[in-house]
């Protein structure tokens, strides 16, 4: 069956995001762990290693817009070194994480509510997907370009990630590709599309006012 247009498009743009996710990972540490230069040594405790970030998630509304909240080395200071970060990540209906990548770490999802598609590309520019339910774990490997998608029309949906880096990274392919002031005939042409389609992408992921 013929791809459509925004099919082709979709594909292709996970195709050029390749270049962009240099595999890499977190250095090895000699310590047991890093203490930030301006935190005392001597007074560390329970206290370092707790981080209390993911609270408000706990009572609150579920929210309009796609939504992540991390817990990395920038949040937490006590993962450096630990090879280790976190996020809780929100859909509400319809939602969708953009096609990303994580250059230096796989990541883990762990959907704890709701429905989801999902699916990346490897190397071969095979596309590999699910359908995934409340308790089903999918791994993302390290450095491909992935997605989300919370395909109910009236419910949220929420997921867990774990990834092996204290800072995974995140390059987001559609803001790289469309938002880097390449003329827009060059993308029409490159996406086998027209210059009103691409100008019509770029107004979609344009930033919010």
């Amino acid at each position: 069956m013929a791809l459509t247009v925004k099919q082709r498009f979709f594909l292709t743009i996970l195709v050029l995001a390749f270049p962009l996710s240099a595999i890499s990972g977190d250095p090895d540490i000699i310590s047991d762990f890093v203490v930030p230069m301006e935190v005392n040594n001597t007074l560390l405790d329970g206290n370092f290693f707790t981080y209390t970030g993911m609270r408000p998630l706990i009572n609150s509304d579920p929210p309009t817009n796609f939504t992540v909240t991390k817990a990395t080395m920038a949040e937490f200071p006590a993962l450096n070194g630990q090879s280790v970060s976190y996020a809780v990540l929100q859909y509400p209906a319809g939602s969708v994480n953009p096609p990303h990548t994580h250059p230096r770490a796989t990541e883990l999802l762990f959907l704890t509510y709701g429905v989801l598609e999902v699916g990346f590309v490897d190397t071969t520019n095979k596309l590999s997907t699910q359908r995934l339910q409340a308790g089903d774990i999918f791994a993302f490997p390290k450095g491909l370009v992935h997605y989300q998608f919370n395909c109910a029309e009236n419910d949220f949906a929420v997921a867990v990630s774990a990834f092996g880096s204290a800072a995974a990274g995140t390059v987001s392919v559609p803001s790289t590709v469309l938002a880097t002031g390449i003329d827009d005939e060059i993308l029409a042409k490159s996406f086998k599309t027209d210059v009103y389609t691409i100008q019509k992408l770029k107004a979609g992921f344009a930033p919010k006012a």
